[in-house]
């Protein structure tokens, strides 16, 4: 006897012999009923089953492999909210000790027992409050004065990752940009010090440049702040984003001063997943002292059972994060740390010397401080080549490799880089395996008959630009 409702999808129904795979996925309207979760499971799999693969992913700066391990323990805490103090206290407390540990790899001179700092829904969020804190000290500080504080202004690099642009939109706080060019490929302190004045609220220096992988020097820009801040009797602090370098240079490049050894580097926020090795979406950020986070920052409910008071922009926040963190501490320990990111700065200089041979292309730049690689055609090759460096980022991604190609940023937009991120999971034969997909790829554009689309555009003087042909992949 047949089974009336066995395609209908109850439990003895074969996934791909169902009803439900022969209808397309919802787009505008939820289901009328609903399905096993097998079924389910199977269609939301499917909708993302043509995509690269996480740790083909060159382009991404978050983290796309943990253990099994971490991977379990954060499965298992997917259902907690970090914000319920009450109801989970122990989550609380391990967020406090990795406050405490990332303070004390960066240095903090703070003595009290548990180090001031907060977590974040990745570095965009910890930007914006290391920002907001240094926009309310410089507001308070005026009000103090009796001088008026409705101009502040902040300023950074052109190499800005675009949380700042929403900062500075957001909280209607000017941005001035320090041009890049390829004589200064960093923010350059004199440059950054003509553009401050009386209501300049911070200077934001980067390690880890989303564009080019180059540090800024934190220590020099420290030494003429000092100079500058003595003789005009401002108080300009800095605050750095770390997003990237903050989880590099504790373990690789500790003698480096970039952090609160320096006298003023008021505040630092990085990104937990990136090189703090735990999946998407963690952030962290650190305060010298207490008295340097504006309490007018945190913000106090009564409803979920007892007093809680929190920093942040966002209030409900995943639990999951903060275990795969302290798993991370514990398991891999300082020397864990160290060999990872050795391994993958490593692999980002093989990378480096190898495509720097190749006839075709040039390094952008001769250090290679984070694991991260950037490089760009030659002129010469440019010139004559039918194909662009996008049109190498296509052949790639034909071969499951997320190579992003780009425009710099304003100044020296005229100039394409492709850049590859070494995370953990990205091993040297994999890297191999890129170089030979890069090589098979260049013979098969040197042998175009007639120019791409993107290199008649450049022949055309079209402005190449990431928003029409690609991202960057942050």
């Amino acid at each position: 006897m047949i089974d009336k409702d066995f395609r209908e999808g109850d439990a003895k129904t074969n996934v791909f012999g169902s009803d439900a795979m022969m209808q397309p996925a919802p787009v505008d309207k939820i289901p009328e009923g609903p399905t096993t979760p097998q079924i389910a499971y199977q269609m939301v799999k499917d909708e993302t089953f043509a995509q690269t693969q996480p740790r083909l992913n060159l382009a991404t700066f978050v983290t796309t492999y943990m253990d099994e391990y971490a991977t379990k323990l954060m499965n298992e805490a997917i259902n907690i909210n970090y914000i319920d103090e009450t109801e989970y206290p122990r989550v609380a407390v391990m967020n406090g000790k990795c406050i405490n540990i990332i303070a004390n790899l960066w240095n903090t001179p703070e003595t009290a027992p548990w180090k001031t700092g907060a977590l974040a829904i990745g570095s965009s969020e910890a930007c914006m409050l290391g920002g907001i804190a240094a926009w309310i000290r410089w507001r308070e500080r005026r009000k103090a004065q009796g001088k008026p504080y409705d101009k502040p202004n902040f300023v950074i690099s052109t190499g800005y990752q675009v949380v700042w642009e929403k900062f500075a939109q957001l909280w209607q706080i000017e941005m001035r940009t320090v041009p890049l060019t390829l004589e200064k490929t960093t923010l350059d302190p004199q440059d950054a010090l003509s553009m401050c004045d009386e209501n300049t609220i911070c200077i934001v220096p980067i390690q880890g440049v989303t564009w080019t992988g180059l540090n800024d020097d934190v220590e020099a820009l420290d030494k003429a702040l000092d100079e500058y801040n003595a003789k005009t009797g401002y108080d300009i602090p800095i605050h750095v984003d770390a997003a990237t370098g903050g989880f590099i240079l504790p373990f690789l490049f500790p003698e480096t001063k970039w952090d609160f050894r320096l006298k003023w580097v008021l505040s630092i926020s990085t990104s937990g997943h990136k090189f703090g090795l735990v999946y998407p979406g963690l952030g962290w950020v650190v305060w010298k002292d207490k008295k340097y986070l504006p309490d007018v920052m945190s913000f106090s409910v009564n409803y979920l059972g007892a007093e809680i008071s929190q920093v942040g922009l966002n209030f409900s926040r995943p639990a999951a994060q903060i275990l795969g963190q302290y798993y991370q501490f514990i398991r891999l320990g300082f020397e864990g740390y160290k060999n990872i990111q050795a391994n993958s700065l490593g692999i980002a200089k093989y990378l480096h010397q190898t495509v720097a041979a190749m006839p075709e292309f040039q390094p952008y730049s001769t250090e290679v401080p984070n694991p991260i690689f950037t490089w760009l055609m030659k002129p010469e090759v440019q010139k004559t080549a039918k194909w662009t460096l996008f049109d190498l980022q296509d052949k790639l991604a034909q071969k499951g490799w997320m190579v992003p190609a780009y425009t710099l940023p304003a100044n020296i937009e005229n100039i394409v880089v492709m850049r590859v991120l070494c995370k953990q999971g990205f091993s040297r034969d994999m890297a191999d395996q890129l170089l030979n997909d890069i090589r098979f790829a260049i013979k098969e554009l040197n042998a175009l008959e007639y120019p791409t689309t993107t290199r008649i555009a450049m022949e055309k003087n079209v402005p190449l630009s990431a928003k029409t042909f690609n991202h960057t992949g942050k």
